[in-house]
């Protein structure tokens, strides 16, 4: 019988979506001083997507992207690959904040996620897009039951889903721990995460958008006739900055305490064979996630490996971002024991890649925006690991406060409102280390919560990857 460690055994530390063929080269780094209507600084989904938008919206403004490394290397390049349509981080966290919005953020969200799919086609991206939809899966009785209220409240809304009993979720794809599920057939894409962040590249260079990488910005500074982006190797001016760091360190320091770092990990396996498929079944290729606080991604690439990730969201004191955090014997450990028991079957199945990556984590799971100096600098951050499909929707409620347009995106309390900030340390640490156990204590009792989670509830605030 083989182990969940000898399985781990010939795994790469590295992530399978970066270590691709098709990856570009680098561009130049900025040397001296750059002019532009709109400066960019990040170069992953969040920075391109307004770096696209901005000249598919004002084909003659000029567009400069600072990125500090390779476009689309930290978390555009590292995640699961789920393109969803929301952009509330589900249905219910829009439910419990944004009840009066959520029938105008869930079309909003919807027009964004076909919006996504027209631009992938448009210009030829390959990145294996599939509208699979998604499947939430219940391992426990309490969970079944909490996707049955959700599922009654999306029908209400007018969504189409189908709660699934054990035969039914089972047909779709087979575990033994499953006793139930939810289908949404709709609300979800699957992509290749990296090929999307190369092709959102291509596509801005290809109307005239300057990237340069290795590229970090250090400050932010007035020049009198705009802003003044410092870097490692020069200086970008605008009228305009869009910042787009989101996981890490803001230019702004009053954003620093809005987000936390969250490292999350995965794994893929090798092929599965015809066999093997068979065995677990999953004809429809759907996206899935379990029911679980500390819950599980899964999904299948276009050569039917599977992608497993999830689980041990892990926070480093100080919000500490490093390359060695992305390996995690522990964690990968947990993720390859609770691969097996989730699948039996599969046993012998080894797993080829196993990396991690960082993700930025706000208080509300969904994400936030603002102005600073008189409106010229915007932002978006706080995507919670939904960052796939929701930033492009952030980059025009960036572009729209950054030109002063009053519109549906800017109306919404979603968007005039920003989330309460974490505590400085050392209460971060405590407060998020003390969530995490409380989560994993629900989910070992019936999904109850005890006196500090639902003191969280009650204040709206909330910890998650």
């Amino acid at each position: 019988m083989t182990t969940p460690a000898a399985a781990l055994a010939a795994a790469a530390p590295s992530v399978f979506w970066l270590d691709d063929a098709a990856r570009p080269g680098a561009l130049p780094p900025l040397a001296g001083r750059v002019g532009a209507d709109l400066v960019v600084v990040g170069g992953g989904y969040a920075g391109l997507w307004t770096a696209l938008r901005a000249v598919e919206r004002d084909p003659g403004r000029s567009v400069v992207v600072l990125e500090a490394g390779r476009c689309g290397q930290e978390a555009s390049g590292r995640n699961g690959g789920f393109a969803s349509a929301s952009l509330t981080h589900g249905f219910a966290n829009g439910l419990a904040r944004w009840p009066t919005e959520l029938a105008t953020l869930d079309r909003l969200g919807a027009d964004n996620l076909r919006a996504i799919g027209d631009t992938v086609a448009r210009h030829g991206i390959d990145c294996h897009w599939e509208e699979t939809g998604e499947l939430s899966v219940a391992a426990a009785p309490h969970q079944l039951a909490e996707l049955e209220e959700l599922a009654a409240a999306m029908t209400a809304a007018g969504h189409e889903v189908a709660l699934l009993d054990r035969t039914a979720v089972r047909q779709r794809l087979d575990s033994p721990t499953y006793v139930g599920g939810l289908a949404d057939p709709h609300g979800t894409a699957l992509v290749e995460p990296a090929r999307l962040a190369w092709g959102l590249r291509r596509a801005c260079l290809d109307l005239g958008v300057r990237i340069f990488e290795d590229t970090r910005a250090t400050a932010l500074g007035d020049d009198g006739a705009g802003i003044v982006v410092s870097t490692t190797g020069g200086s970008a001016h605008a009228g305009q900055v869009a910042l787009a760091t989101n996981a890490f360190p803001s230019l702004l320091r009053r954003l620093r305490l809005r987000t936390v770092p969250v490292y999350d990990h995965v794994l893929m396996t090798e092929p599965l064979s015809a066999a093997q498929l068979a065995s677990i079944g999953w004809a429809g290729r759907e996206g899935v996630g379990d029911s679980a606080n500390l819950f599980h991604y899964l999904r299948l690439t276009r050569d039917d490996r599977i992608l497993w990730g999830g689980y041990d969201a892990v926070y480093h004191y100080g919000s500490r971002i490093a390359r060695d955090l992305e390996q995690s014997d522990r964690t990968h450990g947990l993720l390859a024991e609770h691969f097996f028991a989730t699948f039996p079957q599969l046993e012998g199945l080894r797993f080829t890649h196993r990396w991690g990556g960082v993700i930025d984590t706000c208080t509300r799971f969904a994400a936030f925006f603002g102005t600073a100096r008189a409106g010229r600098v915007g932002y978006a951050l706080g995507y919670t690991g939904l960052g796939v499909a929701a930033t492009r929707f952030g980059a025009d409620v960036v572009l729209d406060l950054l030109d002063g347009e009053e519109t549906e995106r800017t109306a919404l309390e979603m968007v005039r409102r920003r989330p309460p900030p974490f505590p400085p340390e050392p209460a971060r640490y405590a407060g998020i280390q003390l969530t995490r156990w409380s989560l994993a204590r629900a989910d070992r009792h019936d999904g109850r919560r005890n006196v500090w989670l639902r003191a969280l509830d009650a204040a709206g605030l909330g910890f998650d990857s």
